[in-house]
């Protein structure tokens, strides 16, 4: 009898064991999710999250779109080197949160999530750019959670209609 009841109670798993297997997870879906696109590359190594960005061409210039969610604008580095746009910035967990709070603080701003699924760490995204591209006019604005990067083209690249007019009678050569 004693056999029996023991045969069907599985043990719970300690908590270590499932905070590992919880993290392992969620690395697991963080990499399928954010490597939906297997060709891009424009994230650098180090970086604990890539933002998404949108990317599309106007008659004048170039438009890059990325959502930067709890990020100012004045936060993030913007520069170009040698036909490369970098983006890079950090998304910080409020003291307190997910465990960063130091012994001292551990008292009463220890906060315990029930979720967390908003990303937060270093960011590092690189974008080469075309040569027509005016890597001197580039300008950036931020709102409600969106950067703007604004690439305009250079005057000589961008398309201008040509007249044709009409030839003179009787050109000839002679």
């Amino acid at each position: 009898m004693r056999h029996d009841m023991q045969r069907n109670t599985p043990r719970p798993p300690a908590r270590t064991e499932r905070s590992g297997l919880h993290e392992e997870m969620r690395r697991f879906f963080d990499q399928f999710i954010q490597s939906g696109d297997v060709q891009d590359t424009s994230s650098v190594v180090t970086s604990q999250w890539v933002p998404r960005v949108d990317i599309h061409e106007e008659r004048e210039r170039f438009v890059i779109l990325a959502d930067l969610p709890g990020l100012e604008p004045q936060d993030v580095e913007i520069w170009m080197d040698k036909g490369i746009l970098s983006l890079k910035g950090e998304r910080v967990t409020r003291p307190g949160e997910a465990g960063d709070a130091t012994d001292a603080q551990a008292g009463e701003n220890d906060v315990r999530f029930s979720r967390m699924e908003r990303v937060s760490g270093r960011f590092h995204r690189r974008f080469s750019l075309p040569d027509s591209a005016d890597a001197d006019a580039i300008t950036a604005t931020g709102r409600n959670g969106v950067l703007e990067i604004s690439i305009p083209k250079r005057p000589e690249t961008t398309p201008r209609r040509i007249q044709v007019g009409a030839g003179r009678d009787g050109a000839s050569g002679g």
